[in-house]
């Protein structure tokens, strides 16, 4: 059962990301929740998500060092990361791209656009 991890420290960021999502479950998606950086990466590394949707801003470890120490475990490879944030200027976009993200998404989000990039990165669409 493919895993997706979502990791925002507010809570109706999380709800919402997990609303948009929770029709993946039917396609039999098990979905991951937590609420900071740090608990975030041993979740990945204790469940081996195939998809990692990460907020920017959180505590204990922010969304971009969460990332550059997934890229830098070869046993996390697999693992395709989302960075989220509210910060779209090119910069930001930049440093996530440096530290490995395969997409760096903008907030507020469209659900459907979410879904559907969702959906792409399991290889369910």
């Amino acid at each position: 059962m493919p895993k997706l991890l979502i990791a925002d420290d507010e809570p109706h960021i999380r709800t919402l990301l997990q609303q948009t999502l929770e029709t993946l479950e039917d396609d039999g998606v098990e979905l991951l929740m937590e609420a900071d950086g740090a608990a975030a990466l041993e979740r990945i590394r204790r469940e081996r998500p195939a998809v990692a949707f990460l907020d920017v801003m959180m505590p204990k470890m922010n969304g971009y060092d969460v990332c550059a120490a997934v890229r830098a475990d070869p046993d996390l490879a697999h693992v395709r990361v989302v960075l989220l944030t509210a910060k779209g200027q090119e910069a930001d976009r930049q440093r996530g791209a440096d530290v490995g993200a395969h997409l760096y998404l903008t907030k507020p989000f469209d659900p459907d656009a979410l879904l559907e990039t969702a959906e792409r990165l399991l290889g369910l669409g």
